[in-house]
This record gives C-alpha cells, sequence and structure tokens, in this order.
C-alpha cells in the first residue's frame, strides 16, 4: 500500500493592516488553536478545525480598534491558501463535497467543488441581525467569499431557515468544515485528478 503524502501546509501573511500564520492538516484530529482578536471568530474557526477533523492554528493580530473587518477578510484569505496549498494537486480526492448541519432552530447546507473555479454562492434566506456580540454579521459573506476566491473552490452555502443568527452561522461554519473535510477524502477509485480535463489546479 503506497504511503500517503502529508497534506500540510503553513502560510504567513503581513499587511498594514493585519498579521495572520495559519497552519493546518487535511488529516488530522480536530485539535485546535485560534487566537484572533475576534471573539466571534476564535469561536467559529476553532469548531470548523475540530468538526471538519483538521489539525489546525490559527494566529492573527489585526486592526481590530477599527473594527473586525480586515482581521476577519484577511483570515479567510490566508485560511484559502492554506487549504490550496495542502491539497496539493488534488490527485485521489473526492472533489466534491456536501454536509447538512442542524443547530437547534437553523439548518445550514454547504456544498463544495475543488474546482480551480471560484464562486460563492450565499443564499441565506433568515434575515440576520447586525450584529452577534460585538461582531458584524455580514462580515460571514466577506469570509466565505474570500475564502472561496484563495481557496479556488466553488461553494454553495443555502439555510433555509433559522430563527436565532448565532445558531444559523455557527451552522454555516460547522457544514463548511464537512464540506470540505467530504470533498478532499482520498478515494482509492480516483486514478489521477477527478476531472475529464485532467487538470484541477
Amino acid at each position: 500500500m503506497t504511503e500517503q503524502k502529508l497534506r500540510v501546509a503553513k502560510i504567513e501573511r503581513t499587511t498594514n493592516e493585519t498579521k495572520i500564520a495559519v497552519e493546518l492538516n487535511l488529516d488530522g484530529t480536530g485539535n485546535a488553536e485560534v487566537q484572533t482578536g475576534v471573539p466571534f471568530m476564535d469561536h467559529m474557526l476553532d469548531l470548523f478545525i475540530k468538526h471538519g477533523l483538521f489539525d489546525g492554528k490559527i494566529i492573527a493580530d489585526g486592526d481590530t480598534h477599527i473594527d473586525d473587518h480586515h482581521t476577519t477578510e484577511d483570515i479567510g484569505i490566508v485560511l484559502g491558501q492554506v487549504i490550496r496549498e495542502a491539497l496539493g494537486d488534488k490527485k485521489g480526492i473526492k472533489r466534491y463535497g456536501n454536509a447538512f448541519v442542524p443547530m437547534d432552530d437553523a439548518l445550514a447546507q454547504v456544498v463544495i467543488d475543488c474546482s480551480n473555479r471560484p464562486h460563492l454562492e450565499y443564499r441565506v434566506e433568515p434575515v440576520l441581525k447586525d450584529k452577534v456580540g460585538t461582531f458584524d454579521t455580514e462580515l460571514v459573506h466577506e469570509f466565505l467569499w474570500k475564502f472561496a476566491l484563495e481557496a479556488r473552490m466553488n461553494v454553495h452555502v443555502i439555510v433555509p431557515y433559522g430563527h436565532n443568527t448565532h445558531h444559523i452561522i455557527e451552522a454555516i461554519f460547522k457544514a463548511l468544515a464537512r464540506a470540505i473535510d467530504d470533498a478532499v477524502q482520498i478515494d482509492p477509485r480516483v486514478k489521477g485528478v477527478p476531472s475529464t480535463k485532467g487538470l484541477l489546479t
């Protein structure tokens, strides 16, 4: 049996607004270390790593004295880049992933295609409250869009119903994690990359 290559990546990104460092192992067990300076994102990223069964470390230092926008956006950028790098040539992966996750009153579905064609379809039917604690909920879309762009994934987020804004966002992040975990699994039946084009990079 051929030994599987470690699918691990680490990227650091520094701008005048933020300093972000992300390490991720796609084939982990859910060990997470998250310190972003944005408490709500700490919670979401911690559960993202744990429910995706990744091993990850996400450390951020940003201009949160202004607001959480730059930090949240830049984490999405770097996390997407790390997953793309960890996937490498994508040989043998399932490519597509799908997850439904309920969170009390809310239900979220996330569907992933590791296609190298980035797109975010964000169909969240319930109206979110403007804030969860001090976190601006419009940043969820910003994070997901930048993540999809940098991971070069097709990401569809569908929330047909839900009442509690915290529950809705938590269900999205858990479903995102599980859909990615599904899509990046190695399928021994797949020879090369799962594409008639012969290329996913």
